[in-house]
């Protein structure tokens, strides 16, 4: 088939930084196209530049062969190109239907009409399997409720190129399987999918062909994904052979250092228990919903607790507040750090020192040179990519963005647990190796954590014991030498928890 997406020669600079560097490629007519590259890669800048929200210094884009000019996403949008971005671009407090409707509501003389709103949207809904309301307010719904939208969004206004940014990186297994069914719906009508992704399990299941950027520039292009190896796209993301992503090692586990008593509040009505001893990386797995991120809030402090304990070196704390826990040496990593993590429009230095900044700041003035260092001692520890600590934190990829809260957290004084809520979510293979080795090194340092984590492959390779939530309640509590991807996932499932099949599993 034709060429009907292409990329010429775009470049894009910023401030101290080449986002992208000549890079031209092309996508037939009806194609799942990945698009593969390290945090950082240029992959995030083309897609602005293809969605009309940023401009290319140099190139150019060609759709069914003609030559794009875009002044504004408004402009793309009417040339037929939509992108949904990991941070979703939908209004809370407007319903399912009218955010699928904005900018173009139904009716006549400035009256909308809300019988033909409602009822397009229930139809269309219903058509490619998303089970939404359409009168619910997008704040009421769950994060992949909300991916869900948006894709329905790309849907019905019958786009010619959709851009999808991880898209399932918030989805569970069903809502996956539905996008992955529309997906395939859309290419057999021709249109081309550019699919942003770093798991490979779906780049090779869904996509045509595929092209990989490093450091702004085309590493690779590879027409039919058929003839590629997961080694080979993994050595031209990172430039280098990665044998063990996960590069997990035995270490010597000290006492007791988390205990967590029968814990309960509104997002977790079953009380929940469960200890973390000194070194020791405690993984936690269930389906969406199973109550995970709830439990970590209520460790540390973010919602208020119904009843419960929890306990750092024999003592029980209040845990109450984010405050009172920092201070008890228990910090929270969260699973949305775009929102409950970094501040936006301030720097790196800020978001680094936020925290801190009381142990420097006598009578509560800033020393600007204590602060300064103690961000370039972290960025430096951590590996951050930037050109300046100064740099705004929301021009920073998603792997050092989570490195900036980490180092949050260890210029925090005393900090003895870390509980980190989706480590690597939108973070590609060699950010997260590097990840998982500030996690070891923590760990050896005699630091309780807490991953929480979706991914299966993630939590087995990092975690030294596994506790597996169900519907709210803790189903399991496996050591490291008897993981069994099936006998986890089963405790996971509800169905097989309430058919009392669970194979060998510590039930409490």
């Amino acid at each position: 088939m034709q060429d009907f997406l292409e990329f010429r020669s775009i470049s894009k600079g910023y401030p101290g930084v080449q986002a992208l560097s000549n890079v031209s490629f092309s996508v037939r007519k009806g194609a799942v196209h990945g698009l593969m590259g390290e945090n950082g890669a240029g992959k995030s800048t083309l897609i602005r530049v293809l969605s009309g929200d940023q401009s290319a210094d140099t190139g150019e884009i060609l759709i069914d062969g003609e030559q794009q000019h875009y002044r504004s996403v408004r402009d793309a949008f009417h040339a037929g190109v939509i992108v949904i971005h990991q941070e979703l671009q939908l209004v809370p407090e407007l319903t399912v239907a009218e955010n699928l409707w904005l900018g173009r509501f139904p009716g006549k003389a400035g009256v909308i009409d809300r019988q033909q709103l409602t009822g397009v949207v229930s139809r269309k809904l219903a058509e490619i399997g998303i089970e939404v309301d359409p009168a619910a307010k997008v704040a009421s719904l769950s994060i992949g409720e909300r991916q869900m939208v948006e894709i329905a969004k790309a849907v019905m206004l019958d786009a010619r190129v959709i851009a999808l940014d991880e898209p399932t990186s918030s989805l569970s297994s069903r809502e996956s399987e539905i996008l992955f069914a529309l997906i395939d719906r859309l290419r057999a009508n021709g249109t081309v999918i550019l699919y942003v992704s770093h798991r490979l399990d779906e780049i090779f299941r869904l996509c045509d062909s595929l092209t990989v950027l490093r450091d702004g520039k085309l590493a690779s292009h590879h027409p039919d994904i058929s003839k590629v190896t997961r080694d080979q796209i993994i050595s031209e993301m990172v430039g280098r052979e990665i044998a063990n992503i996960w590069g997990w090692r035995e270490r010597s586990l000290g006492e007791e250092r988390l205990r967590v008593e029968g814990i309960s509040g509104p997002k977790l009505r079953h009380p929940l228990s469960f200890s973390v001893r000194r070194g020791e990386i405690l993984g936690f797995f269930g389906l969406i919903g199973a109550g995970r991120s709830e439990m970590a809030r209520l460790v540390y402090g973010a919602d208020a607790r119904d009843k419960g304990t929890v306990s750092v070196d024999g003592v029980a704390i209040e845990a109450d507040s984010p405050p009172h826990s920092i201070r008890s040496g228990i910090v929270l990593c969260p699973e949305d750090r775009k929102f409950d993590g970094i501040v936006q429009g301030r720097s790196i230095e800020e978001n680094m020192t936020i925290s801190s900044r009381r142990h420097f700041s006598p009578f509560g003035i800033i020393n600007p040179k204590k602060e300064g260092a103690l961000a370039d001692k972290f960025i430096a520890k951590l590996r951050v990519r930037t050109p300046s600590r100064r740099q705004d934190i929301i021009n920073l990829s998603g792997g050092n963005q989570q490195k900036v809260i980490l180092g949050r957290w260890l210029s925090e004084e005393g900090v003895k647990v870390l509980v980190i809520d989706e480590p690597t979510r939108g973070i590609d293979v060699g950010a997260k190796s590097e990840i998982y080795e500030i996690l070891y090194e923590l760990a050896a340092d005699g630091m309780a954590i807490v991953v929480i984590s979706s991914e299966l492959p993630e939590v087995m390779g990092v975690a030294d014991r596994i506790v597996v939530m169900c519907e709210g309640r803790v189903a399991a509590d496996i050591p490291r030498v008897e993981f069994d991807e099936r006998r986890i996932l089963a405790a996971a499932l509800p169905d097989v928890q309430n058919s009392n099949t669970l194979p060998h599993a510590q039930v409490r």
